[in-house]
């Protein structure tokens, strides 16, 4: 059965890998992001390709107006959302609390647990009324183990494990299933992202070992919204052979 999937974040990473994932696979997609030149490449290459819809919508996450006025704007055929990947995330700084940069916390709050918030209670509405639905959170391992100088990025992947919990409880009455999938070291945008575009520093990041890569992850992705109705992932975690916690990571290569 076609269905209609809804991934934030779709421009890179883990959000494009699973946007390309569920096309090749014959579904329909909205794909969000800020970068609207990356959407519409995007958007263009997974129609022309396999054959699909999809509807790129350019908008910010942390702005909850404008997630109101880009998902009540679909036309009623897109509104029939099957799947939701709250795939939109990002880590903006190491160091210790005390010296911690008020801007980097207020980004990483805003997009990781108000952004998440703001698709959901938008999206989640309309899931009830269609009597069907999956919603996909894309946590972290840093929201089960907390590490040295991640304080406030872990703070904020610990409100997702928390939230996937909550509306699980809260949609159960509903039919709608709520996973978490949480992975460790992955090489995407990331760490470039939370250094600030230090290239160098990013890279040092995934020095010796094999981490995972954005298909990997998205093939979990797909993995838990194809299991039968009366079965549902609650939590699952994900992480490179060569990491065992978000410490201990075992580095051999290089």
């Amino acid at each position: 059965m076609i269905k209609i999937v809804l991934i934030t974040g779709a421009t890179s990473g883990f959000g494009k890998a699973t946007a390309t994932l569920f096309a090749q696979n014959g579904h329909d997609l909205i794909i969000t992001g800020r970068r609207w030149n990356l959407l519409e490449e995007l958007a263009t290459e997974l129609k022309k390709v396999n054959m699909i819809d999809v509807m790129p919508l350019c908008f910010d996450i942390r702005v909850k107006d404008d997630v109101e006025n880009a998902i009540f704007s679909l036309p009623e055929k897109w509104k029939k959302i099957d799947v939701l990947i709250n795939n939109a995330g990002l880590a903006s700084g190491l160091g210790p609390i005390q010296e911690g940069d008020y801007e980097d916390w207020e980004k990483m709050i805003d997009t990781n647990v108000k952004g998440l918030l703001y698709m959901t209670r938008t999206v989640a509405p309309m899931m009830i009324v269609n009597r069907k639905g999956h919603i996909v959170n894309v946590g972290s391992i840093a929201g089960k183990e907390t590490y040295p100088n991640g304080n406030v990025y872990c703070a904020t992947k610990y409100a997702v494990d928390s939230l996937t919990k909550g509306m699980r409880i809260d949609l159960l009455p509903h039919g709608i299933k709520v996973t978490q999938i949480s992975p460790g070291a992955a090489e995407t945008e990331f760490s470039l992202v939370r250094f600030h575009g230090d290239k160098q520093r990013a890279e040092n990041v995934y020095k010796g070992f094999q981490p995972l890569k954005p298909e990997d992850v998205a093939s979990v992705i797909y993995y838990v919204t194809t299991l039968p109705d009366h079965v549902n992932i609650n939590d699952l975690v994900i992480m490179p052979t060569a990491q065992a916690s978000s410490m201990h990571f075992n580095r051999t290569e290089g």
